[in-house]
């Protein structure tokens, strides 16, 4: 497939596919849905069909901004097909947010095309490696404010997602990445970064999000750190809306971690 027929493709309404995951809260009575992650893969047949390629070559072909308008464009016709109400979660670059001046409004008009509040809307900034506009970084999270979307920084504690980032955002969720919850039942270092960042959040006024939780162990480990927050293979694989519809309900969650086939 020539490189000019692959960007097409991609950008080509309905070639997109939408997988949800749900990012639990093991704090209520029983755990729940405290909101769904969209995950994007790309056109089937591809080799862009995997997420990590997909984004490298919209990368590479200075197409991320419209890729990303694609993927919410995607998300939110899928959103469509999910319980009224569900919080969605959905990946924007930093650098749309810097670069395309016009996204907030593109996002507003979007969900409201849907009848969709923005209000059930958590962005995650991904891939926020400079360098890119900070002015225009911070006027764009404010606009994302205004329409009532809340922030999240994802891989916090990777690369470029560090205390700068930390600041400039402000974010509500801290995501902490799955390399510092892999194996932390074992390892005093890993459980050290996680109270540290658990203890970081309460001045923000936000919460933590543990990612790519996959064993009991490590569910305990965060339970005793005090973080509630938690998304990972132990409670299923990302799966399609209309999968997800039957999987997010409490019940499905009755507080044993047992594995991945609890959603599937």
């Amino acid at each position: 497939m020539g490189e000019r027929f692959l960007i097409d493709r991609i950008l080509e309404r309905g070639s997109l596919s939408v997988h949800f995951q749900p990012v639990l809260d093991m704090q209520a009575p029983r755990p729940e849905a405290h909101y769904l992650e969209a995950l994007i893969r790309g056109p089937r047949g591809t080799i862009a069909e995997a997420p990590t390629i997909l984004f490298e070559y919209a990368r590479k072909k200075n197409k991320e901004a419209l890729v990303d308008r694609t993927c919410v464009e995607a998300i939110l016709d899928a959103a469509q097909r999910v319980p009224a109400g569900t919080r969605l979660g959905i990946n924007v670059h930093a650098s749309s947010l810097a670069m395309d001046g016009g996204f907030v409004d593109f996002l507003g008009a979007a969900l409201e095309s849907r009848g969709i509040s923005p209000l059930r809307l958590i962005v995650e900034i991904v891939e926020h490696a400079p360098p890119w506009d900070v002015v225009s970084f911070r006027a764009a999270l404010a606009g994302l404010r205004r329409l009532g979307a809340r922030i999240a920084l994802d891989d916090v504690g990777l690369g470029h997602s560090n205390y700068m980032m930390i600041c400039e955002c402000r974010p509500d969720y801290l995501k902490v990445d799955r390399y510092f919850v892999t194996g932390c039942h074992r390892d005093f270092h890993r459980r050290a970064v996680l109270a540290s960042i658990e203890q970081l959040a309460g001045p923000f006024g936000a919460r933590v999000v543990a990612e790519g939780v996959e064993e009991p162990a490590e569910m305990e480990t965060l339970k005793r750190i005090g973080i509630r927050l938690v998304q990972g293979f132990l409670f299923g694989q990302p799966a399609p809306a209309a999968e997800m519809t039957s999987s997010i309900s409490p019940t499905r969650w009755s507080g044993k971690t047992t594995g991945p086939s609890l959603t599937r």
